[in-house]
C-alpha cells in the first residue's frame, strides 16, 4: 500500500489475490500490516483466519486485533468480524482476511466485502486476501475445470474498485507439498482438499487464470492512470483547453435474459467480454408484459434471478415488452447503438422447444448489421 493514509475520503483497498488456500495471501498481508506499523502507522486486525499455521499466527503478535462480534444462530454461536467495532477504533488501515466470505444471518451486511465497503466510505484503508475462484464472472469457468460450484462470490465491480491487486504465487508442486506435510490444512481436512481443489490439474488452471486476472488489472490501472493524464492541463494553463475529451466506448453488448438456467452462465461470460473490451453492456429480457405479472411464478421468479445477478454485476437492465423477442430485442439493440448480442446456445435434446432455436436463427438473420454470439454453457472437464 504506497499511501496507507488516503489523501480523499475514502481509504485505499488492496487485494492479495492467490489461486488456492495456502499459497501465502495472508502471510504477505500480515508481514505489510507489520512493515506498516513500524513506519508509524495506525493499523488493526479486523479478520484474521488462522487455520493453525504456526509462521503465520506467529505474524499476527504485537499488532492490535479487534475482538469478533459474537451472534447466535439456531442454537450454535458464531464470531464475526465486528466492522461497527473497527468503525469506532478508526485505524488507518485495517487488515481483513477472507473477502469472500459470507456472514452468518443475523449479521449487519451478507457479505464481508460490503463490511469492507463500509469501512473503505469511512475513510479506513483495506489490506484482504481472495483467490482468483471467487470471482463472480468466473463462477462456469471454476466449476469445468474442478468440478466445484463456489457459492462464496464476489462481484467483479468490486475487486475493480481496489487501488492495487498484488497476486501471491507459489508453484502447484510446492503447495502440493505444503499440503501432504500438513501446513496448509489438518491431515483430514488435507485429504479432502486433494479430491477437490487441490488437484495438480485443477490448481494449474486456477494459477493461469490468477495471473491472467492479475495482468487484467494492472493494465485496467494503467489504462485509467493514462487517461488521467492525457487530460490534464499544462503547467500554468486552466481547465481542458486544447484537450480532446476521451472517446466514447465503441463496442456495446446485449446479452439476453430469460428464464432457461443458462442464462446465468451467460451473464457471467458476458460481463467478462464486457470488461476486458472496456465495453457498455446491457442485460435484456423480452416479455409481453415488461411488469412480469403475466410471466408464471417460477419462470418470472427465475427471471427475476437472472436479472439481480446482472444488476449485482453492474450490468443494465431492461425488461421490454413485446410479443416477438428476436424483432423487440434487435430493435432495442439498434436504437442504442449495440455493437455485439450474446445468446446462449439452446440445449439439444427431444424436451427443448423448437421456439427456443428459433430465436437465435431470428435474431441472426434480424441483426443483419452486428455481430451475433452464440455461448456454449461449459462442460465439466474430466
Amino acid at each position: 500500500m504506497n499511501d496507507p493514509i488516503p489523501s480523499t475520503g475514502r481509504g485505499s483497498l488492496k487485494i492479495y489475490l492467490g489461486y488456492a488456500a495456502g499459497v501465502g495471501k495472508t502471510y504477505a498481508m500480515l508481514i505489510e500490516a507489520r512493515a506498516l506499523v513500524r513506519q508509524g502507522v495506525d493499523v488493526v486486525i479486523g479478520y484474521f483466519e488462522p487455520h493453525g499455521r504456526k509462521d503465520t499466527i506467529e505474524l499476527t503478535e504485537g499488532l492490535d486485533e479487534i475482538p469478533r462480534k459474537e451472534i447466535q444462530y439456531r442454537g450454535a454461536t458464531f464470531y464475526e468480524m465486528d466492522a461497527e467495532a473497527i468503525l469506532r477504533r478508526r485505524p488507518s488501515v485495517c487488515a481483513v482476511d477472507e473477502f469472500a466470505h459470507t456472514n452468518v444471518p443475523g449479521s449487519a451486511r451478507t457479505k464481508r466485502w460490503e463490511d469492507v465497503q463500509v469501512l473503505l466510505d469511512a475513510g479506513i484503508c483495506v489490506l484482504t486476501t481472495m483467490n482468483v475462484q471467487h470471482l463472480e464472472s468466473l463462477n462456469d469457468h471454476v466449476w469445468a475445470v474442478t468440478g466445484v460450484r463456489v457459492r462464496e462470490t464476489i462481484p467483479d465491480w468490486v475487486v475493480k474498485q481496489a487501488d492495487e491487486v498484488v497476486m501471491v504465487d507459489l508453484p502447484p508442486q510446492a503447495l502440493l507439498n505444503r499440503l501432504r506435510r500438513g501446513v496448509v490444512y489438518t491431515p483430514e481436512k488435507a485429504q479432502q482438499a486433494l479430491q477437490n481443489f487441490f488437484k495438480e490439474s485443477s490448481l494449474v488452471v486456477l494459477r493461469e487464470l490468477a495471473l491472467r486476472q492479475t495482468a487484467y488489472e494492472v493494465d485496467v490501472r494503467q489504462s485509467v492512470q493514462d487517461e488521467a493524464s492525457s487530460v490534464m492541463p499544462a503547467a500554468g494553463t486552466s481547465g481542458l483547453a486544447g484537450v480532446e475529451p476521451a472517446a466514447p466506448a465503441s463496442d456495446r453488448l446485449l446479452i439476453y435474459v430469460s428464464a432457461d438456467p443458462s442464462t446465468a452462465m451467460l451473464i457471467r461470460r458476458g460481463r467478462r467480454v464486457a470488461d476486458y473490451l472496456q465495453a457498455d453492456c446491457f442485460a435484456v429480457a423480452v416479455q409481453p408484459d415488461a411488469t412480469l405479472h403475466r410471466v408464471p411464478p417460477a419462470q418470472r421468479d427465475t427471471l427475476e434471478r437472472h436479472l439481480n445477478l446482472a444488476r449485482m454485476l453492474h450490468i443494465e437492465t431492461r425488461v421490454l415488452q413485446g410479443e416477438n423477442p428476436a424483432e423487440t430485442l434487435v430493435d432495442f439493440a439498434r436504437r442504442n447503438q449495440v455493437t455485439q448480442i450474446l445468446l446462449a446456445r439452446a440445449q439439444q435434446g427431444p424436451r427443448v422447444p423448437v421456439l427456443g432455436q428459433s430465436l437465435v436463427q431470428k435474431v441472426v438473420r434480424l441483426a443483419h448489421d452486428m455481430q451475433v454470439t452464440i455461448v456454449a454453457e461449459r462442460r465439466r472437464e474430466e
